[in-house]
Order: structure tokens, then C-alpha cells, then sequence
């Protein structure tokens, strides 16, 4: 695909005078080391994207997109803005085959040609005339929990094969897991964070005041409540008004 929206060819990855499942598992592999090394979660989808394009047969363009509220769809990862225009389609009326991906179906929901779509008849039309006649989507999964899906788009009708799907199954897979680690590094990465903070917070209290830590805590808590912002936010505030009046 162009920057301007338009589907292009897509050649596929040289893989040497190898072939068949042990290419394919050693190319996944190396996937999984790949994604195993990203800090980010977005970067993680972003990795998937690109690994997805190269890997799938007849996959020309991707996206990975979230669920929020319930019906509202969440770009997370790109590979180029046609991805994005059709995803937000699927928000504007409410249908679409990744919303089936992650709400209705726990597999693979493919498409043949979109003119010839009845399952979305809102969206098939627009989506056919954005350039998207073959669709995969496929849910990201980890122990039951809905996460994302993992959208993938060709201009041609026919372009998706049995085999498409079986090596998009297996790269979702590897994916989930590694979309899941990172966020879950991520969070605990943050509650450290916010431990140190509140800690620094109640020390400056304790200092500032000469009261227990408990005291000091308690007192957090009730700004907190009081001023309805998160515990962090108002540790953060403190921390950074302390900086400020020691080096004004």
C-alpha cells in the first residue's frame, strides 16, 4: 500500500531454498525472540503488523485494534492510514469483521469478497469501495481474556488461502502472549513507580510536618478525596512543588 491509500503488491518474504513448516516455525522463533525484546505493548503490536504482512500469504496491509466500551473500535497499530480509514468504519456502524472477532466468534473471521458480504451489509459496501475485498481478522486471546484483533486486508477477492490462515493463527498466537507480557511488565513497571512516588510523598509529610508516616499517608489519601485526582497525581504534585521551593 501507498501513503496515498491504495493497495500495492506486496512481495513475499525470501526465505532462502527453504520451505514448509520448519521455515515457518523457525521465522515464528524468530518472531517470538523479537517481540520477547520490546518494552512497549504498542510496539509489540506494531512488530505484529509488519511480521503479519510479511508472513501471510496475500496479506497487503494490517491493523491491530482494540474494543473499548463495548462497541467503540481502538487503533493501536497501523501499517499504513487505509487500514485505519476502514477500521473506522467498522466504529461507525457498529459492525465489520473485527468486531465479530472479538465479540461474536473465538476464531477466524474471513472474507472472500466484500462486494459479495452479507453478513455486514452497512459495512461490506463501504469497505469494498475503500479497496478491501479479502479480510482476515483474528482475535488475540490469552486465557479466555478478550484483548485485541489482528486485521489483515488485500485488494483482490480470493486473496486469503487456508494456508493464510493457518500462519495467521500461529503468529496471533505468539502474538497474544507477547502483547500480554508486555503490558503486564508495564504495569508493574508503573505500580513501582507509584509506590516510590507515594513514598516520597509521605517522607516530605513526615519531614514537613513531624508526623507518622501513617499520619502522613492518611493525609495523602484525604487530598486525594478531596481534590478527586488519583493518589499518584497528587504525590506527584507535592514532590515537584518540594523541588520547586528548594531551588527557587
Amino acid at each position: 500500500m501507498t501513503d496515498d491509500g491504495k493497495f500495492v503488491s506486496v512481495d513475499p518474504v525470501q526465505r532462502g531454498g527453504d520451505s514448509g513448516p520448519d521455515q515457518l516455525a523457525h521465522e515464528l522463533s524468530e518472531l517470538a525472540r523479537d517481540l520477547h525484546q520490546a518494552d512497549d505493548p504498542d510496539d509489540v503490536l506494531r512488530e505484529v503488523v509488519q511480521a503479519a504482512i510479511e508472513l501471510v500469504p496475500g496479506a497487503q496491509a494490517g491493523s491491530v485494534t482494540a474494543l473499548v466500551g463495548g462497541k467503540r473500535v481502538e487503533h493501536k497499530a497501523e501499517s499504513s492510514p487505509l487500514p485505519a480509514r476502514i477500521d473506522a468504519v467498522m466504529t461507525e456502524y457498529g459492525e465489520g469483521p473485527c468486531l465479530d472477532a472479538l465479540l461474536h466468534a473465538r476464531g477466524i473471521v474471513r472474507v472472500d469478497d466484500m462486494r459479495r458480504e452479507v453478513r455486514w451489509p452497512r459495512f461490506a459496501p463501504r469497505a469494498a469501495e475503500l479497496g478491501a475485498l479479502s479480510v482476515l481478522a483474528f482475535p488475540l486471546f490469552v486465557k479466555d481474556d478478550r484483548l485485541c484483533a489482528l486485521n489483515l486486508y488485500a485488494d483482490a477477492a480470493g486473496a486469503f488461502t487456508d494456508e493464510s490462515e493457518h500462519v495467521g493463527r500461529l503468529l496471533a498466537a505468539h502474538a497474544a502472549v507477547a502483547y500480554s507480557g508486555a503490558q503486564r511488565e508495564e504495569n508493574l513497571l508503573a505500580a513501582i513507580e507509584t509506590r516510590d512516588l507515594i513514598g516520597q510523598a509521605v517522607g516530605l509529610l513526615m519531614e514537613r510536618y513531624t508526623i507518622t508516616s501513617d499520619r502522613s499517608f492518611n493525609t495523602l489519601i484525604r487530598f486525594s478525596r478531596q481534590s478527586n485526582r488519583k493518589l499518584r497525581d497528587v504525590a506527584t504534585e507535592l514532590i515537584r512543588d518540594a523541588e520547586a521551593g528548594a531551588t527557587g
